[in-house]
């Protein structure tokens, strides 16, 4: 359900938690995090439906990201795009995070959520813009979002086996693979592959 890479950067304290539909031992839902020239990439990628030609479709997915992992978001979803023409097809979210200038910019195709939970007393989340589309079968012209990234932010990306009212299991706190471990035990819906991505800044 992922590719965790060892250089990943000591500053994002990322977690991952999920699993296939009941009854598939693959799952269409597969997480991507990578360290380009500036920073850290995480992708989360939503096979359309479940099983293994759902699984096929993200796969592929995730080596046409690795192989562009320094492109623009326009050319990286085109590049999926055109990869996944004979698939099922793909929804995907790519953020990207510029440590340096402390800033993360997102976009997507599709319906998986990402959310940016600002680090504070009360919870605000700023909602990634994300386009109507499929990569394979409609690629719709991306403007990625940029915003600042504060100390204590968390990146929170869910596919749609998750429900998106996600608030309680983030209200408890701790560390990216605890809070992804509630996310998926309190908010995973049991019927369809399901994948919860937690990337704090610290």
């Amino acid at each position: 359900m992922s590719d965790l890479v060892e250089e990943w950067p000591a500053s994002l304290d990322r977690g991952i938690a999920g699993a296939p539909h009941a009854g598939e031992e693959r799952s269409g839902d597969l997480a991507v995090f990578l360290p380009p020239a500036k920073g850290a990439l995480t992708c989360l990628i939503d096979g359309l439906g479940h099983g293994p030609e759902a699984a096929d479709a993200s796969a592929l997915c995730a080596d046409v990201v690795r192989s562009h992992v320094d492109a623009g978001a326009q050319d990286l979803l085109q590049a999926c795009h055109e990869a996944l023409v004979e698939t099922r097809g793909v929804v995907m979210t790519v953020a990207w995070f510029d440590l340096e200038a402390e800033q993360l910019q997102w976009a997507g195709v599709g319906n998986v959520d990402a959310r940016l939970v600002r680090h504070g007393p009360v919870l605000r989340e700023e909602v990634a813009l994300v386009f109507g589309g499929v990569l394979g079968y409609r690629m719709p012209n991306v403007r990625p979002a940029t915003m600042s990234l504060d100390r204590g932010d968390l990146l929170v990306m869910i596919t749609d086996g998750i429900e998106a009212a996600i608030s309680p299991a983030l209200a408890g706190g701790g560390a990216a693979q605890t809070m992804a471990d509630r996310i998926f035990a309190m908010h995973g819906r049991g019927t369809d592959d399901a994948l919860a991505v937690v990337v704090r800044y610290r």
